[in-house]
């Protein structure tokens, strides 16, 4: 492996200035190496308009690369100050319900907004100017979580604009777009791009293929916004790293088209955070309030490892305490920290970040816990990080880690299971992330290493490919599943759709119907009191969500006791004929990688294991602990 370090987040603009040296001494006593600041202080760097305030930032920087800290410094554009929000107030962003979105919190901008697009680059040309060559500077981050609070997405008079040139763009003539869209229906053709509306606030749900195309577009805004600080950074402080912080379960923009413009793509872990936020079951909560559920960290770890070009990345905010935004906050058991830090190294990981050195007694995240208390003394996690920081060496590998299954998923995919998730309020439980999540855990319980790729990656060395939802796939990824001689498992409404949202020509699964040996004729939705069940293997197994039904030469695979069919087999390809989740997905995978002789055996529950050149790493959820041994 490449050198692995430990980092945390330090707001220098928090505290007296007297405290910053004890503060990078005790950083370093810790095993930490790296520091992340600057990302939310444009109000002191730049206090009114073109007023410039450099001398705390540079004493602040001077301090810590003093101690041996080495930096990654954050463009401040997450949190514009009041004077610009009141020199331009229509770069709020504006919500679904039409409401703006204003001035007190974080992220209040429109990506739309061309001023404020000038505005961010300007900011981040004046950083960089001055500290893109600084040695103490190793890294730069762009901006703070994209998109959190739901800010992809905006419905103002600049977002408007700015999607009908897009639509332009994209389909060249309003007769294209209209057909393509097929506005026919409802009498929605438009007679000019200037016509075209956003897709909020319709009297009933607004046409697939133009909320398609505004998600579309939405994403397309964020990259375009991150580029222009990258291409700026790039020029002035050549030689660095770029890096963005993305979150979890979290897929508004493409994270794969992000990724292609940054060096190491950052995410932050909040396993006990998203544990109680997101659809676990009560079951899992209870379990694992003081963990986590086994695969949240180690999903994501795998996911924004595919996507960057060198597979690059890192944690820039871990879960050190308790955090203040869940809806339940506990603290995390003794020796999860220590685990989460291993665990994350074992899946790639360049670095593991905190957040935060102290906590701070003050504003929103005032209960946000850090590796100290506001009073200065240590919080539980610190010792755990400094004990951590030694065992690093550990994890010196020889050999290549193996691989063994890959999951392709695409962005697009989540938008189009949440655009149309067929059926009132099925939209909870139908979404193509956590499809990939089901299938996700499925394989790591049988202890097996995944790649999370996205189509076109090279599949050459996978004995094993899930496709879990992807409702457009093109013709070059069907000839290159075809070309795979592993097994594959074909999930639900994959290849169920066109680029414009609309069902193929021949019907679904569109250029797949060779390689499966079907065609789906019929697809149903069903509520959760409706399923199919049987036995393989001497296991029970159950199913329903979406159920297919299918005409062809693949044949019945798993089979209810009522005589329907789950899954078809068609030579190394499985297609799943209902939801993959639960009891069932983890019957057809197991089969799979039995089929493809992967060296697999059930993990229980709370275990998982990861295979690391020459190291075999076991992580153990229930009790916090950590087993390395060589293999």
């Amino acid at each position: 492996m490449s050198d692995m370090h430990l980092g945390v987040c330090y707001y220098p603009e928090h505290w007296p200035e007297s405290l910053w040296a004890d503060d990078a001494q005790r950083m370093v006593a810790a095993g930490l190496t790296r520091v992340r600041i600057g990302e939310f202080a444009w109000s002191r760097i730049e206090p009114e308009d073109a007023q410039f305030d450099w001398g705390w930032l540079d004493r602040a920087i001077a301090v810590l690369h003093s101690a041996g800290l080495r930096i990654i410094l954050g463009t401040p554009t997450a949190t514009p100050p009041k004077w610009l929000v009141d020199q331009m107030p229509d770069m709020l962003a504006v919500g679904q319900d039409g409401r703006v979105r204003g001035y007190g919190s974080r992220r209040h901008y429109c990506f739309s907004h061309a001023g404020y697009h000038a505005q961010a680059v300007r900011i981040t040309r004046a950083l960089a100017e001055r500290y893109g060559h600084h040695l103490g500077v190793v890294a730069w981050q762009t901006d703070n979580e994209y998109g959190c609070h739901d800010t992809v997405e905006s419905y103002s008079p600049a977002a408007r604009s700015a999607f009908q040139r897009w639509c332009s763009q994209r389909y060249a003539s309003i007769a294209a777009l209209n057909s393509a869209w097929g506005n026919v229906f409802w009498s929605m053709e438009y007679r000019s791009f200037a016509e075209i509306e956003l897709p909020n606030l319709t009297v009933t749900e607004a046409n697939p293929a133009h909320w398609l195309a505004f998600r579309r577009f939405s994403s397309d805004q964020v990259i375009a916004f991150n580029r222009a600080q990258v291409d700026v950074l790039r020029a002035h402080s050549p030689g660095r790293d770029i890096t963005h912080n993305a979150m979890g379960f979290f897929t508004a923009y493409d994270h794969h088209a992000l990724g292609a413009d940054l060096d190491v793509l950052g995410w932050d872990s909040y396993p006990l955070g998203f544990l109680e936020t997101f659809r676990f079951s009560e079951a899992d909560k209870q379990r694992f309030a003081h963990q986590g559920h086994p695969d949240i960290a180690a999903f994501h770890h795998d996911l924004y490892r595919g996507c960057t070009r060198g597979g690059r990345w890192s944690v820039l905010e871990q879960q050190p305490g308790p955090v203040n935004w869940a809806r339940h906050n506990p603290a995390p058991l003794p020796g999860m920290v220590r685990l989460w830090t291993l665990e994350a190294f074992a899946h790639g990981a360049e670095m593991v970040s905190y957040f935060r050195w102290r906590q701070f007694p003050k504003a929103q995240e005032q209960m946000h816990a850090g590796l100290l208390r506001p009073d200065n003394q240590p919080a539980p996690a610190l010792a755990e990080v400094t004990a951590v920081a030694l065992e690093l060496a550990a994890l010196a590998s020889s050999g290549d880690t193996p691989k063994q299954a890959a999951i392709i998923f695409a962005y697009e995919a989540d938008w189009m299971t949440d655009i149309q998730p067929h059926g009132p309020g099925s939209g909870a439980s139908r979404s193509a992330l956590w499809a990939a999540f089901a299938c996700y855990s499925a394989l790591r319980r049988l202890g097996l290493n995944v790649d999370i790729v996205p189509p076109g990656h090279d599949l050459a060395g996978y004995a094993l490919v899930v496709v879990p939802c992807l409702p457009i796939v093109s013709d070059a990824l069907a000839a290159e599943l075809a070309a795979c001689p592993g097994q594959i498992v074909i999930g639900p409404r994959t290849g169920s759709r066109d680029t414009d949202f609309g069902i193929p020509t021949g019907l679904p699964p569109g250029p797949l119907r060779d390689l499966l040996g079907l065609t789906v004729i019929l697809s149903e939705s069903w509520p959760d009191r409706l399923s199919i069940e049987g036995v393989a293997e001497g296991m029970p197994w159950q199913a329903g969500g979406w159920y297919d039904h299918v005409e062809g030469v693949a044949v019945p695979d798993l089979v209810a006791t009522d005589g329907r069919v789950a899954s078809w087999q068609h030579g190394r390809v499985t297609y799943c004929a209902a939801w993959p989740a639960g009891s069932y997905i983890e019957t057809i995978i197991a089969r799979a990688a039995s089929a493809a002789g992967l060296p697999s055996q059930p993990l229980p529950y709370s275990v998982r294991q990861r295979r690391l050149g020459n190291l075999l790493l076991h992580f153990d959820y229930d009790t916090a602990s950590v087993t390395i041994s060589p293999q």
